[in-house]
């Protein structure tokens, strides 16, 4: 390739070369466009409907901003760009018919007229299937140029928007509250905590009695602070948690990421000292499961070098580890195989001593194999794939199964909580004798499970509204009794204990403050411990529940915040949220932010309880997998037609969001109905779907979204695929797409190739990228103020001008 640059007194430079420049297979083979295929070959020529364009790629330099050139050619079929203003770094780009990159050349610089010519560019031919599969080295100096280039666009159109600067302060000012709810964690007399704010932004693990809990001010004492650590050894720490050794919870592995991946390392802390570990057990960086045998003895599963990782990235092979010696000499105990999810050890234990060490094979998102160990080695606990260990109580394994199973006489529907004797299991754990616990209706289905000394304690949804319960034993069955909670409410389980029969629930809804509720699960009581503070002013505000009917007929359930006095003529802003997958409930909830950001400022906020999720049990989140998806998407854009049909809003005052497998949601709503939307919010999303399964920890979501391997589930994901799909003409909204550097689930490369594709196709968009904070909003409190006051900028500017 050859650039001519001739002195010009008009300052700009002409730009000319042959197509053949840009062949695929070789520099002296031409590019022909042929029913929208590449045809490399010598004998090619150049065609009428070939599109070459010179772009001004790093906007940053001195030079014109988004300068876009289509070249012409001449009679031998040479190409030329002229006006061409040095003073920048170019791409020149060629495009096939469908509007896909078909090659282009290195990024290059014209930085002055000294040079009459500048040859031998690198030429780099792109695969038009993915065209934009360089900003997959993720921290690669090119893509983050690129990165940086994005932000600095994003960032100077949105923070210069007078929206802004009040919605940061805002943001921050919810985040560094001290008065927020300070969720505790009990350990024996103790209640412990995590906490960041303002001096902290990284965290603070503090103790305090039982009792001082209870008290408005307690007496923290702070154990471990990720600050001043951060400091000392020059990383960003960001807390993952701990696991105590029981009983007596001295002894344990706390969990450290750097930036906020899932990666992590691991260190023994001594609770009872407040000190680490001198040459205690000490684990470098991995995806990586533990568990504590005895006080000696680790079992784990990291990364143990070539053929240990499964394809979606997490281990398979658990080995256990004896304190003082190399990690190198850890004992293999099980292996799995290198196409599973991955593998990990577990350890439960009950107030009565009993025991239960066990090792957890996922062979896919949704599949489990347990087995036990025992002295005689390990052996296969005989529940069904599709069922997980829920609590150990009064020597009595709990078990949920969410496929209809039949064992030892009896049958079980899917969803139910089943109890077996420990003595039975850990004597032959393939032959079981299970009982009934729960069973699910056709109103309400299970939610989560605890135990406490003597009690399981279980939350339920009943049509989305949150419901709790306490269970007890008895030699004839199990007695429940249910406990008062409001409507239209989330309940958490927050914690348990297992020294006596305390547990803490959280009750949350939409225009309520969480509170939190000190139960006593013998006495059948529960009191208000804590009440967290009011952050918005909701007083002008209410909470319907209301129902859309899909394509299919199925009715979808949705919550809608809004004005008691709303308008329905169609022109609220309103803000529609949903997540759609992986059983995932969505459920009433307190942000301080949407209620500080978007209500009080008139935004209606709809959240859409589509198929998926897991609001009406395991069924309704089976309805909506791998080929059956599009149910998922036809449920949204059922919800987002209510809205307008019942004139709460218009399409011009209609914005959308979602996150993860929502931003796959967002993709795919964003293309199949553009016009719907005025605003569209992807967040850390899965967008390319015909390379998921390699980008990643994308291979272990195949049970969820299926796989390329599969010609019919192929065929499917390549239909509403957003990557594939986006349209060089096709007249969508301006998007925020976000994501983050360190996500190391998801990944950004979804959003950057999407980003790149609609920057290549001269299409309008927001891209913003975290460069800490892993799968999450940000590494510390400032970083998640910036990302809620980006996000509701843009919707602010969107929706409300």
């Amino acid at each position: 390739m050859v650039l001519m640059i001739p002195r010009s007194a008009r300052c700009f430079a002409l730009l000319a070369f042959s197509l053949s420049s840009l062949g695929m297979y070789a520099q002296s083979d031409a590019l022909d466009f042929v029913d929208g295929r590449v045809v490399a070959g010598a004998a090619a020529k150049p065609v009428a409907d070939a599109r070459v364009e010179l772009v001004n790629s790093c906007q940053w330099m001195k030079g014109p901003v988004n300068v876009v050139l289509k070249a012409t050619t001449d009679a031998q079929g040479m190409y030329h760009f002229a006006e061409v203003q040095p003073g920048g770094c170019f791409v020149v780009k060629a495009y096939n018919t469908k509007g896909q990159v078909a090659a282009q050349t290195a990024e290059f610089e014209m930085a002055s007229y000294a040079h009459p010519e500048i040859a031998d560019l690198n030429i780099e031919p792109v695969d038009p299937a993915d065209p934009y599969k360089w900003l997959e080295d993720v921290n690669g100096a090119r893509s983050m140029d690129w990165v940086k280039s994005q932000n600095a666009r994003t960032l100077k159109a949105l923070e210069a928007d007078p929206h802004y600067q009040p919605m940061f302060d805002d943001a921050l000012k919810i985040a560094e509250d001290p008065h927020r709810l300070p969720l505790p964690m009990m350990v024996g007399d103790w209640v412990f905590n995590f906490w960041r704010d303002a001096a902290h932004p990284h965290g603070l693990l503090r103790r305090t009695t039982r009792s001082d809990y209870a008290t408005a001010e307690p007496h923290w004492q702070t154990i471990i602070d990720v600050d001043a650590l951060g400091v000392k050894e020059g990383v960003k720490w960001v807390w993952h948690g701990m696991q105590c050794l029981y009983p007596g919870n001295e002894y344990c592995m706390v969990e450290l990421s750097a930036g906020g991946e899932d990666a992590a390392s691991l260190r023994e802390f001594n609770l009872k000292t407040g000190s680490w570990v001198a040459d205690g057990f000490t684990l470098p960086r991995s995806k990586q499961s533990v568990a504590w045998k005895d006080k000696d003895t680790l079992l784990l599963s990291r990364d143990w070098g070539a053929g240990t990782m499964t394809t979606s990235g997490y281990p398979f092979v658990v080995k256990e580890w004896k304190r003082g010696t190399p990690l190198d000499s850890a004992k293999e105990i099980y292996r799995g195989q290198a196409s599973d999810m991955d593998v990990s050890p577990r350890t439960m234990h009950d107030a009565r001593g009993h025991t239960l060490v066990v090792v957890e094979r996922r062979p896919s998102f949704f599949e489990v194999e347990t087995w036990v160990v025992t002295a005689g080695g390990l052996k296969r606990l005989a529940i069904p794939k599709k069922a997980e260990l829920s609590g150990l109580l009064d020597g009595r394994l709990l078990v949920t199964v969410r496929e209809d199973w039949s064992a030892g006489g009896a049958s079980f529907s899917k969803g139910s909580l089943v109890e077996m004797k420990i003595a039975d299991v850990l004597r032959d754990p393939e032959h079981l004798k299970p009982a009934v616990v729960f069973a699910p209706t056709k109103d309400e289905f299970l939610g989560d499970v605890a135990t406490t000394r003597g009690y399981a304690v279980l939350t339920t949804l009943d049509h989305v509204q949150g419901r709790a319960s306490i269970y007890r034993p008895t030699a004839t069955g199990w007695t429940k009794q249910p406990l008062d909670v409001p409507e239209n409410v989330t309940v958490d389980l927050v914690d348990t204990s297992n020294t006596d029969d305390a547990f803490y629930l959280e009750i949350t809804g939409f225009l309520t403050p969480p509170t939190l509720q000190l139960g006593d699960a013998a006495k059948g009581t529960m009191m208000l411990a804590k009440s967290g503070p009011t952050l918005f002013d909701a007083s002008k505000d209410a909470v319907e529940q209301r129902y859309a009917t899909s394509k299919d007929g199925t009715q979808v359930p949705y919550f809608i915040v809004h004005r008691k006095d709303m308008k329905l003529d169609g022109t609220n802003p309103t803000l529609l949220d949903a997540y759609g997958g992986f059983e995932v409930s969505e459920t009433p909830s307190y942000s301080g932010n949407i209620g500080k950001l978007w209500l009080e400022r008139g935004g209606v906020y709809v959240r859409a309880n589509i198929r998926g999720g897991g609001e009406f049990g395991p069924a309704w989140h089976e309805a909506g997998l791998n080929v059956h998806r599009q149910r998922i998407y036809d449920d949204f854009y059922a919800v987002a037609g209510d809205l307008m049909t019942t004139k709460v809003t218009g399409p011009a005052k209609l914005g959308i969001l979602g996150g993860s497998n929502g931003g796959l949601l967002m993709g795919v709503e964003f293309e199949q109905h553009p016009a719907m939307w005025k605003a569209v919010v992807i967040q850390v999303p899965l967008l390319d779907m015909l390379n998921f399964e390699h980008i990643e920890a994308g291979a272990s979501w195949v049970g969820e979204y299926g796989s390329v391997k599969v010609p019919e589930q192929r065929a499917f994901l390549a239909s509403i695929s957003p990557y594939q799909n986006l349209k060089a003409d096709g007249k969508y909204p301006e998007p925020l797409i976000f994501t983050t550097t360190k996500d190391d689930r998801v990944g950004p490369e979804h959003a950057r190739k999407f980003a790149a594709e609609m920057e290549g196709f001269h299409l309008p968009f927001y891209y913003y990228e975290e460069i800490e904070g892993g799968h999450a909003a940000g590494a510390d409190l400032k970083e998640e103020a910036r990302t809620w006051a980006i996000t509701y900028t843009y919707l602010a500017k969107k929706l409300m001008e």
